[in-house]
């Protein structure tokens, strides 16, 4: 396992212009990270529209951005729910934008991005309320979005995927609505794994144990048990009713393993599941097009991979 020569030149930079790990800083210096990295997506691809609106919450309106790709035909398209990475504390539509409209355009789907609420001005369980509340929303409201909604599915990056996994396995228990994929983004399942590729990776490759324990403080507080999953959805029992699944992770992301382990439940559960690791691409990759190029190239994947799922 070697790190990809772009990323080594990446981190290399980062340990120099920003030496202190996540986790020592504050959540508002936390945020502003979080802006200045995502700066580093390049130029935004150009999509037919992004309209503006907002969906009702349980604690109200949540902003939502609604892409619809480039060159897509009139009628309805198959749609994707997405939520964003941030460690729950952080990111936004703004910094997401990027992301959302590579994701478009790739996979052909017109994309809901949510602004969930973040903490800890709304610790756990809000953004799961909120994820899950705006899942059936817009499932509901499929077709008004332009949307065929049989062709519904969720997804997001990082902690946005741990949200997806938490909206797709809640809503599989209640049996409706149901969606037609979850796909995830190097995502977050176990914030108790101690796998083979926390121990290799878990330092010096960008994301840290020190971060990720920062921000779950903040977004679960001191009662909440990490291991609970609708935090941790690799903990969770009955997996045999989600949907199709594609799980895209970093080979070399302390978080790789924990996305190998849900597949492989998923399939002994008897889902249909895809696994694509990165080779030599680190945590978060795929939003640093300007410094890490193959990004490109990793939509294109992700794109054929929900396209497959969904047709």
């Amino acid at each position: 396992m070697s790190l990809d020569p772009q990323v080594k030149r990446f981190l290399d930079r980062l340990a120099v212009t920003a030496p202190r790990s996540a986790g020592g800083l504050s959540v508002a210096e936390r945020r502003a990270a979080i802006e200045r990295l995502l700066a580093l997506g390049g130029e935004p691809e150009p999509v037919t529209r992004v309209e503006v609106g907002s969906i009702p919450g349980p604690a109200g309106p949540l902003r939502a951005w609604i892409y619809t790709p480039a060159g897509a035909p009139t009628g309805l398209l198959p749609g994707l729910v997405y939520f964003h990475g941030g460690g729950f504390v952080a990111g936004s539509l703004e910094t997401h934008d990027r992301i959302c409209r590579s994701l478009a355009n790739a996979s052909g789907c017109r994309l809901v991005s949510v602004d969930y609420r973040l903490g800890p001005e709304a610790r756990f369980p809000a953004a799961v309320e909120d994820a899950c509340a705006a899942t059936r929303w817009i499932a509901a409201q499929a077709r008004p979005l332009g949307i065929d909604g049989r062709r519904l599915g969720v997804c997001g990056d990082s902690a946005g995927a741990t949200l997806a996994a938490v909206v797709a396995q809640t809503l599989a228990g209640e049996g409706q609505p149901r969606v037609a994929l979850q796909f995830l983004l190097c995502p977050i399942l176990d914030y108790h794994a101690e796998t083979a590729s926390w121990k290799a990776f878990g330092s010096g490759h960008f994301l840290d144990r020190e971060a990720l324990e920062h921000d779950l403080r903040h977004y679960l507080g001191e009662s909440v048990d990490p291991g609970d999953p609708r935090v941790s959805p690799l903990r969770g029992q009955r997996l045999e009713r989600l949907p199709p699944t594609c799980v895209h992770t970093a080979e070399c992301d302390p978080l790789r393993d924990e996305g190998a382990e849900y597949v492989a439940r998923l399939k002994s559960a008897g889902v249909t599941a895809s696994y694509r690791c990165h080779s030599g691409m680190i945590h978060l990759f795929y939003a640093l097009g300007a410094v890490i190029p193959y990004g490109a190239e990793a939509y294109r994947q992700m794109g054929a991979d929900i396209r497959a799922l969904l047709d």
